[in-house]
């Protein structure tokens, strides 16, 4: 058996080695404003119930390893003590992901990961309207478990107000544990899905992508793509040239067809079996050609 001091190795094996011993993990996506209203939309794993009287959550955002530097979420919650704790589905696994890049300070990711801004009723963060099940919450403590980088701040949360999408439940009226299709993290790219098993999600890109809300109407209000297939498409960082597009058609019999034949739903389907695949590249260049 390998035995570690954890003393004697760095934060980031340390870190490694918690996460990928320690799952599956809920998800914690979480909706706060900042001291100006601005919306923020981040998701946390560091994540779970603790009290159900009172109603007791707490998650972490916990400083960044690499440097030292905090999340908004973190601000948010200490500034204005007010959050709203999504619970994430299968559905929405990408568009979560893709919200999880590290964007400027100010930029909404609801917007960019293309989710629908719910107004509570007892805070003032919104909820995310995709989500199958929104906890709006009084932060009650912000507890910092250190000062160096890894070092968790745990965000105590009474929930003041449930809400729970009523093709999750049961015919008690309670959630259909089927129903509710959760994901959960687990180390390096990984998350199981509940009855389903292990999938991976790759990491947002390290450089920014563009995001849902820069996918063109036509695509993006598609009768077959999901929203998390609207997710990987929003997580590229420049879109195809007239000339790759062209190229790419000119190379591929099956590609020029469709976009000849000028059906949406098979070319649609196609940059779906692309995007499952992992070769967005491609299905924006066969959703381009026929925009085009």
């Amino acid at each position: 058996m390998l035995s570690i001091d954890p003393n004697e190795i760095s934060t980031g094996k340390r870190h490694q080695y918690l996460l990928g011993a320690i799952g599956p993990r809920p998800i914690a996506f979480a909706s706060t404003l900042d001291e100006n209203g601005k919306p923020n939309l981040s998701p946390f794993s560091f994540f779970n119930v603790f009290s159900a009287n009172p109603p007791i959550l707490i998650f972490s955002p916990a400083r960044r390893g690499r440097d030292n530097t905090v999340k908004h979420t973190y601000l948010n919650a200490k500034a204005t003590k007010e959050v709203v704790i999504n619970i994430v589905d299968y559905k929405i696994v990408q568009q979560m992901s893709l919200s999880s890049t590290e964007y400027p300070e100010g930029v909404n990711e609801f917007e960019k990961a293309g989710f629908t801004m719910l107004k509570s009723d007892m805070v003032k963060p919104f909820r995310v309207a995709e989500s199958p099940a929104q906890f709006e919450c009084k932060i009650l403590e912000v507890k910092e478990l250190g000062e160096e980088g890894g070092a968790g701040n745990l965000v105590i949360c009474e929930v003041v107000k449930m809400h729970f999408d009523e093709a999750i439940l049961d015919a008690e009226g309670f959630i259909d544990q089927h129903k509710i299709d959760q994901v959960a993290r687990m180390g390096g790219n990984w998350y199981t899905r509940a009855n389903m098993g292990l999938f991976e999600v790759p990491k947002p890109l390290s450089s920014l992508g563009i995001g849902v809300d820069q996918i063109p109407q036509e695509i993006r209000n598609s009768k077959f793509l999901t929203g998390n297939d609207l997710g990987k498409l929003g997580n590229v960082e420049v879109l195809p040239s007239a000339e790759e597009i062209n190229a790419f058609i000119n190379e591929d019999s099956n590609a020029s067809s469709l976009v000849k034949s000028g059906d949406l739903k098979k070319i649609h389907m196609q940059a779906q079996e692309y995007l499952e695949k992992e070769d967005p590249a491609k299905a924006w260049k066969i959703l381009l050609a026929k925009s085009n």
